[in-house]
């Protein structure tokens, strides 16, 4: 789910990270739906920090929604917030709002979009980016269709609009059809929930039951809240049709293709406690850290995470190196992302507002780093700075993903490959400019191994979706070609 307009970074509160920009909930056959999807949108805030949507159906009341920016601990926990919401069925959005400011005209672009239609309402939550969008956009509304969003999300209400089809289910079919790119939907009408994913499966979405009830939701971390059983997963290319009465019926409206799951759902973007294709998150996440030991060993004394998605790796990296693990970063946990204004003072404080180093423990010692990821290397350089102001003797940076050359189409806010630091830069390169000892990125092959495919990656038939590391686009982003975006098969 993305817009059309361009964001300001700002490194104090958005950090160097990239970042998934949606999460998606849905239940059915619950006593309230709202408070459900509260709780699962709290579980999947990590996916999207700027705004959050909840639309219930109620017999009596009929279609109700709030959409808000903010936590949802902010919003979605205030009685007469949720006293509007009443019905045993509902659906939420978390997003990251990659609009350059939030205010009143913005708000039309927190989802979930809701829709009139013959047979009746019907409301939907996407996560990924549609490709295509901007030449369905044309057509739609050369045709008559008025947006109302700047979402790439909004073409699937419009082309559900259009469809001949006569319930809800088989015009979500017809529209999706039309769309290429990444997309896990939940979508709700005011008898059935419905959960679908792209034919690929980039993006994630699993299916749970709680009580009577059933759920829908990016990661599994969102039906332990609630105290949900984890069914399974929704498959690439299959939809899912929920009611009441007739329970979860299976549904395939498109051509069957090679799985592509995005690798780095497994490297940062899914919660810890999360399971992905039967694997704990955590332990790949250990694997990676291992596996990142045995390609890249250096003489140090302490291994030390990047709070907090370097922790796992880290770990990994110490019981495989046998080089002591400990907290030479300290994370401040009640930083809120608005407490102060980022003016240029604030800023120049970089990270310092968000991470302090442990001074007693650092001073004198050579200090392995590990993070997920270097994207920019803004605040890559302002930790080793304040590393090394803290007495260390060494940095060395030990990066648990591939280098990120290429940006990614398929609903993550990524930088234009310019911005990217290993897209103009090699490894030796970014190690001068980042000022550090070593640099060592684990190998693409070495990621693979980590999240169990044991020979690594099969570069005829590429088991996951790798395209910000490799530049092997499964879908061609036909969008971002046609305003220039060169592939690596061009350059």
């Amino acid at each position: 789910m993305t817009d059309w307009r361009s964001t300001p970074f700002d490194p104090v509160t958005e950090g160097d990270k990239l970042k998934e920009e949606c999460g998606v909930f849905g239940v059915i056959g619950v006593s309230s739906a709202a408070n459900f999807t509260a709780l699962g949108l709290h579980a999947l805030q990590h996916r999207g920090q700027e705004a959050g949507g909840i639309v219930v159906h109620d017999a009596e009341q009929g279609f109700n929604s709030v959409r808000r920016f903010g936590y949802v601990r902010d919003t979605f926990t205030q009685a007469d917030v949720m006293d509007v919401l009443p019905g045993p069925i509902g659906i939420g959005h978390v997003r990251y709002s990659t609009a350059g400011s939030k205010g009143a005209t913005a708000i039309r672009d927190v989802q979930p979009f809701f829709g009139e239609f013959a047979m009746g309402g019907a409301a939907i939550a996407h996560n990924g980016n549609i490709t295509n969008a901007d030449s369905l956009r044309r057509e739609l509304i050369e045709r008559g269709s008025i947006f109302q969003s700047s979402s790439d999300s909004e073409c699937i209400i419009h082309l559900m609009a259009r469809s001949l089809q006569r319930n809800i289910p088989e015009r979500m079919k017809d529209a999706l059809r039309r769309v290429e790119g990444a997309f896990s939907v939940v979508a709700m009408t005011r008898t059935k929930l419905i959960g679908v994913r792209d034919p690929l499966g980039v993006r994630p979405l699993v299916l749970g039951q709680v009580g009577d009830g059933w759920v829908l939701a990016s990661e599994t971390c969102a039906l332990d809240i609630i105290g949900a059983e984890f069914i399974r997963e929704i498959e690439p290319g299959e939809m899912v049709v929920i009611s009441e009465k007739d329970g979860v019926t299976s549904h395939r409206p498109f051509e069957p293709k090679r799985s592509r799951f995005c690798i780095f759902e497994h490297v940062y973007f899914s919660r810890p406690d999360s399971i992905l294709g039967g694997r704990s998150v955590y332990s790949t996440r250990e694997n990676i850290g291992r596996e990142l030991a045995r390609e890249a060993p250096v003489d140090a004394d302490l291994v030390c995470p990047v709070p907090d998605s370097g922790t796992p790796a880290a770990i990994g990296y110490s019981l495989a190196s046998g080089i002591p693990y400990a907290m030479g970063i300290i994370r401040n946990q009640y930083m809120g992302r608005t407490f102060i204004e980022p003016s240029e003072s604030i800023r120049n404080m970089g990270v310092r507002l968000k991470l302090n180093v442990n001074r007693a423990l650092i001073r004198g010692k050579r200090v392995i780093l590990v993070d997920d990821s270097v994207v920019r290397g803004t605040t890559s350089r302002k930790i080793k700075e304040m590393i090394l102001d803290a007495g260390a003797a060494e940095v060395h940076f030990r990066i648990a993903s591939p280098p990120t050359a290429w940006p990614c189409f398929y609903g993550v806010d990524t930088p234009q490959r310019e911005k990217l630091l290993a897209a103009t830069m090699t490894e030796e390169e970014m190690r001068r400019h980042l000022g550090v000892d070593s640099l060592k990125f684990i190998s693409l092959d070495g990621l693979y191994r980590a999240v169990g495919e044991a020979k690594g990656r099969d570069v005829d038939a590429p088991q996951y979706c790798d395209a910000c590391f490799s530049g092997d686009y499964p879908v061609e982003p036909a969008d971002q070609v046609e305003k220039g975006f060169r592939l690596k098969a061009a350059e």
